[in-house]
């Protein structure tokens, strides 16, 4: 091993080696340097292992190309220091980057803070939304587990129970006759598919055959039209002439309604054809039920 010792007063930094002077290690040193060598090579090359010598032999000589590290956050460190001097806070360059928020920190803790673009008021509603984000969320599950719950709860339903939702369904949303304008027909509509579902099997269940049934979609004219034909036609498996032609109600620019979107399928008018019997059946067991909850009530 070349023995390095120190000798103060000369102009060499005080260097001598047992057998080689420093000027003759250095003119190797840079030899192998020169030659694409990486500092480790170096030192094991020449056995020196004096990372402060070492560093005195290599002094102005630049390391060879493949011995640098890549860089491969180069771009994205300019692009963040771009935005942080457009303004930007951490979490938006973050998102305009896809990094995370240390590496950002690090690459533009010397430019300055930007100026804050929200007023006290426009600060307080975001912190209340980001509060009640979190609330939503756990509400959110209790309704879910909540509805769950009862859904499951429901279990099989009885003849005697659907014929008492059936008519409860129909007195809630169908036509009813007035003394004064006799319409004893049975005519239900809704927009609902789940209530136009049970009200079919109400129907099924007090006999009434589906070649009696009539079907009429009610919809604005600015809706998806006949993706809604097509939707109700499939959910009750209607046919032919058994789905009428469409009522199209008018649009009013001026009226902002939230029923818009793919999921606006308008409402399902359903008609039974010689229903004036069935219609006097609902209609007594509706007053059936009413008089059964005041006996109920008076017990």
């Amino acid at each position: 091993m070349t023995d390095i010792r120190r000798r103060p007063g000369d102009g060499t930094g005080g260097l001598r080696t047992g057998t080689t002077t420093f000027e003759a290690l250095r003119e190797q040193a840079v030899t192998l340097r020169r030659e694409g060598l990486s500092r480790r090579q170096i030192r094991d090359r020449l056995h020196v292992h004096n990372n402060d010598i070492l560093n005195r032999l290599l002094e102005g000589e630049p390391a060879p190309e493949w011995t640098k590290r890549p860089h491969a956050k180069d771009d994205l460190r300019a692009k963040a220091r771009e935005l942080r001097l457009q303004g930007l806070t951490y979490d938006q360059i973050q998102v305009e980057l896809g990094c995370s928020k240390s590496s950002i920190s690090l690459w533009v803790r010397d430019l300055p803070k930007p100026a804050s673009q929200r007023t006290p008021a426009e600060q307080a509603r975001l912190a209340s939304r980001k509060r009640w984000e979190h609330e939503n969320g756990v509400r959110e599950e209790q309704r879910t587990r909540v509805k769950e719950s009862s859904r499951t709860g429901i279990g099989e339903l009885t003849d005697r129970e659907l014929f008492v939702a059936g008519v409860t369904l129909y007195w809630a949303e169908g036509a009813k006759d007035k003394s004064y304008d006799r319409r004893e027909k049975v005519h239900f509509i809704n927009s609902d598919p789940g209530v136009i579902q049970v009200f079919l099997a109400w129907l099924d269940l007090i006999g009434v055959e589906r070649e009696r049934i009539r079907y009429r979609v009610v919809i604005h004219e600015s809706a998806d039209v006949r993706a809604a034909e097509e939707y109700w036609a499939d959910l009750v498996g209607a046919e032919g002439a058994q789905l009428a032609k469409t009522t199209l109600k008018k649009h009013n620019p001026k009226t902002t309604r939230k029923n818009t979107g793919e999921n606006y399928r308008g409402c399902l008018s359903l008609y039974v054809s010689q229903s004036a019997d069935i219609y006097r059946r609902i209609e007594g067991a509706w007053c059936g039920i009413v008089g059964a909850v005041d006996s109920t009530a008076k017990a």
